[in-house]
């Protein structure tokens, strides 16, 4: 049988054929005086046995090895390539998940800029970085639990203890004073609202504030002289 006339039965194009030939996937087993290709039944079923495998995400030489040793075993490159798939699907899980928190963030947003977009997938990031996949999973049904408008008033209470600790500390404020001890008391009651008392949780916060600095964790809400002054008053906090 010609090449052609295999490309039509078979459905693979002539020069995917061609391109078999060239590497030595499948070879014509005789060739006309003219030098055209003319495959045997023999090669017709390697074919076949090339497309099925195809089929199932085998590499080309993969396929070779399948065909050409007799002790290679397809479960075991099928059970590779089910442990891949997973891997995509996780990574496609997760991208889900990272498109959905931007989503969520920029939902209120009407305009944004890139440079803030960028902050935030930098921030999620980050999350992704530190939070385990089941305590992001918590913090995101946190996040529909508390609702939208729950989340912005939240955001412009912390905006406004950060300011008035920022305040005490500039003017010399003892940590120990009554005046921070009760800002340290609500800013305990914020950071129980984010990680709903989840002691796991508030672990990765703050390492995420060790290991990141306070002001990328914060995106430049706060510093890292009022983050250790607030820390100070939250340790003797009683």
């Amino acid at each position: 049988m010609k090449v052609g006339e295999l490309a039509k039965q078979t459905g693979v194009s002539v020069r995917t054929l061609h391109y078999y030939d060239e590497i030595s996937l499948l070879e014509p087993s005789h060739r006309n005086d003219a030098g055209h290709r003319l495959y045997t039944a023999a090669d017709i079923v390697r074919l076949q046995q090339i497309m099925s495998l195809r089929q199932v995400g085998f590499s080309l030489e993969e396929i070779r090895e399948c065909l050409e040793q007799s002790d290679f075993s397809p479960y075991r490159v099928i059970q590779l390539h089910m442990s891949r798939l997973r891997e995509q699907m996780e990574l496609q899980r997760k991208l889900y998940n990272r498109l959905e928190a931007i989503a969520a963030s920029l939902r209120s947003t009407e305009e944004i800029s890139v440079e803030e977009l960028m902050q935030t997938i930098e921030v999620i990031s980050m999350f992704e970085k530190y939070y385990t996949p089941e305590q992001l999973e918590e913090l995101k049904e946190r996040r529909q639990m508390l609702g939208e408008e729950k989340i912005h008033q939240v955001q412009g209470e912390w905006q406004e203890l950060i300011e008035q600790v920022r305040a005490e500390m500039e003017k010399g404020t003892e940590p120990t004073s009554e005046t921070v001890q009760f800002l340290a008391k609500r800013w305990r009651r914020l950071i129980q609202e984010f990680t709903g008392g989840n002691p796991e949780i508030e672990k990765s916060l703050n390492t995420i504030y060790q290991q990141e600095g306070a002001a990328n964790a914060s995106r430049n809400a706060i510093d890292s002289d009022t983050c250790e002054y607030i820390s100070k008053a939250m340790a003797v906090l009683k």
